[in-house]
C-alpha cells in the first residue's frame, strides 16, 4: 500500500499528516504537531529554520513504517521568505521573517524606480512590502556577494533532505520576480535588485520527484526510502488543490494566519481593475492560477490570544464572542498597523479611538469586533472579485483552521449573501497528498482528487440567515473614506 506524508508548516505551527487510500476513501492522520514562531536576532525578526527541520525529523521518526510498501513526502510552507546558501552548500544565516519591517523603505524605492504598473504587467503579483523582491533589495551587497543560491523556505528544506536544489513554481510566483509570460525569473527585475538569474535554482512544477531522503538521515532517524515529491509548496496552492469544489462559479478562503480569498482560473488577470484591487496571480497546482487577495486573517486573533488570553482556547474565545452583537465597530483588517505591532490588543483599541468608535473591552466584544470585520472584509472582496472576473459566485468554500469557527462562517454567509461551505480543515494536507498521488498514479487528475476528498472528508454548510446589505454598504463607505481601498 502507498502512504504519503504531508509536511505542512504555517507561520504559527507545523503538522506531519499521514495519508493513504482505503476502501476508496482518503484517510488522513495527524502524526505530529509543533509550534512555529519568529524570534529576534540582531534587531531582525527571524525563523529558526534548523529547529523546523529538526521538528520534521522528530515527526517522521514517530511513524510506524512496517506495513508501508512505498512512501512519498511533500513539503508546503508560507511564501516569500528565503534562505541564502553559499558556494559550499551551507546556510549563511537564519531566514528573516516577512513580518520584519526592513523592506519597507525598499518597497517605495523599487516601485518608484520600475513603477508598479510595469512590475504588475510583468508578474501579475499583488504589492506587499514583504514580497521577496523588496526583502532581497534590502540585503547588503556584502551579503549578496556571498550568495550562491537563494532558496525559498520549502525549497531549502527539500535541499537539506535530498541535496537537490530547485525552485517550486507555486512558491516562486509569490516572490514578485517571476515573469508571467516566460514562467521564469525576470532578468530586468533581478538586475534592479542586484541579483543574477544564476543565483536561483531552476523552477520546477508540482509533481517533480527530487529523490529519496539522504542516507545519513535515514540511518539517524531509522527511516525507510522516503521519496520526496515537489507539491504545491506554497501552502495556499496545496489548500486550493484540496478544496472539494467543481464547476466555475465558486470562490475560496484559505483561512489560517492569513486569509487568502480568491478564485481558481486558467489564465492570469492583469487588468486595470485587478491592479487597482491589488489582486495577485499566483501559480497553482496543475498549471492553474490562484487569483486572490491576501487578508490579515486569524493573525490578529492569534496574537491577542498569545498576548492576553492564552488560558482560553480559540473555540472558547469564539464562544465569548457569541454573547455580543456584531458590527459595533468598523475595522480595516488589512491595515498595516496590524501586521506586526508590539501589542495587538492595544493597537486594536487605539484604532477604534483614532476612528472615533466604541472601544471593545471584554474578551467577547474584542472577538466579535474581529470576526464581524473579517466577515465584512470578505464580503467587500467577494463583490470586488465578481466585478473583476465577470462571474457570479454561488458558493464560498472556507478551508483551513479558520473554517472551524461557526460564528465567523455564519457572519460571512450573512454579509455576503452566499452559502458558505466550511471544510475540510485539512485541505492543505489533502491537496499536498493529492499532488503526491498524481505522481504515483493513484488519482488521475486534480478533479479526481477533489472527488476523493468530497467522498472522504466532512464539510458543513451555512446558508445566509439575515443578510443586511446596509451594514456592508456602511463598511464600504468607511473604507472609501479611510482611503486604503479603491472601489
Amino acid at each position: 500500500m502507498n502512504f504519503h506524508i504531508a509536511v505542512d508548516i504555517g507561520a504559527s505551527s507545523g503538522r506531519i499528516i499521514l495519508g493513504h487510500i482505503e476502501n476508496e476513501k482518503l484517510i488522513l492522520k495527524q502524526v505530529y504537531r509543533f509550534r512555529n514562531d519568529f524570534f529576534e536576532e540582531n534587531g531582525l525578526k527571524k525563523w529558526n529554520i534548523d529547529e523546523l527541520i529538526k521538528e520534521i525529523f522528530t515527526g517522521l521518526s514517530m511513524i510506524n513504517y512496517q506495513k508501508m510498501n512505498n512512501v512519498t513526502l511533500g513539503i508546503d510552507t508560507w511564501g516569500v521568505d528565503y534562505v541564502f546558501v553559499n558556494n559550499k552548500g551551507k546556510k549563511i544565516s537564519n531566514p528573516v521573517c516577512y513580518r520584519d519591517s526592513r523592506a519597507d523603505k525598499k518597497f517605495q524605492e523599487i516601485t518608484d524606480k520600475l513603477t508598479k504598473e510595469k512590475i504588475y504587467a510583468k508578474t501579475g503579483i499583488q504589492f506587499q512590502k514583504f514580497n521577496t523582491i523588496y526583502q532581497l533589495s534590502s540585503e547588503s551587497q556584502n551579503t549578496i556577494s556571498d550568495v550562491d543560491k537563494v532558496l525559498l523556505i520549502p525549497d531549502y528544506i527539500n535541499y537539506v533532505l535530498t541535496g537537490k536544489m530547485v525552485t517550486e513554481a507555486t512558491n516562486a510566483s509569490t516572490t514578485q520576480l517571476v515573469n508571467l509570460a516566460s514562467e521564469d525569473f525576470d532578468e530586468e527585475l533581478l538586475k534592479a535588485i542586484g541579483l543574477k538569474k544564476e543565483q536561483f535554482a531552476k523552477i520546477v512544477e508540482p509533481g517533480t520527484v527530487l529523490g529519496t531522503i539522504k542516507e545519513k538521515y535515514r540511518r539517524e532517524y531509522k527511516l525507510p526510502k522516503i521519496q520526496i515529491v515537489c507539491v504545491g509548496s506554497h501552502d495556499t496552492a496545496s489548500a486550493v488543490a484540496g478544496i472539494p469544489a467543481f464547476g466555475k462559479n465558486w470562490a475560496y478562503i484559505s483561512s489560517g494566519t492569513w486569509s487568502l480569498l480568491g478564485t481558481e482560473e486558467k489564465f492570469p488577470n492583469t487588468t486595470q481593475e485587478a491592479f487597482d484591487g491589488n489582486y495577485t496571480n499566483e501559480r497553482g497546482v496543475n498549471h492553474s492560477i490562484r487569483f486572490l487577495k491576501n487578508i490579515m486573517g486569524m493573525w490578529i486573533v492569534q496574537r491577542i490570544k498569545k498576548e492576553n488570553f492564552n488560558n482560553f482556547s480559540f473555540q472558547g474565545m469564539a464562544d465569548e464572542a457569541e454573547k455580543f452583537l456584531p458590527f459595533q465597530q468598523f475595522i480595516d483588517i488589512n491595515d498595516s498597523v496590524f501586521l506586526s505591532p508590539k501589542n495587538m490588543l492595544l493597537t486594536l483599541k487605539n484604532y477604534c479611538v483614532g476612528t472615533s468608535q466604541k472601544v471593545p473591552r471584554e474578551l467577547g466584544e474584542i472577538m466579535m469586533c474581529i470576526y464581524s470585520n473579517l466577515a465584512l472584509y470578505y464580503a467587500n472582496e467577494i463583490q470586488r472579485i465578481q466585478r473583476i472576473s465577470r462571474k457570479t459566485i454561488n458558493n464560498l468554500f472556507i478551508v483551513g483552521g479558520g473554517c472551524n469557527i461557526d460564528l465567523l462562517n455564519q457572519l460571512t454567509a450573512d454579509v455576503t449573501g452566499i452559502e458558505v461551505i466550511a471544510g475540510p480543515s485539512e485541505a492543505t494536507a489533502a491537496g499536498n497528498i493529492i499532488t503526491q498521488m498524481l505522481e504515483t498514479k493513484e488519482v488521475s487528475s486534480i478533479t479526481a482528487g477533489r472527488k476523493l476528498i468530497v467522498n472522504s472528508l466532512p464539510v458543513k454548510r451555512y446558508k445566509p440567515a439575515t443578510f443586511n446589505s446596509d451594514i456592508l454598504k456602511k463598511y464600504q463607505l468607511f473604507l472609501k473614506e479611510k482611503g486604503d481601498l479603491n472601489d
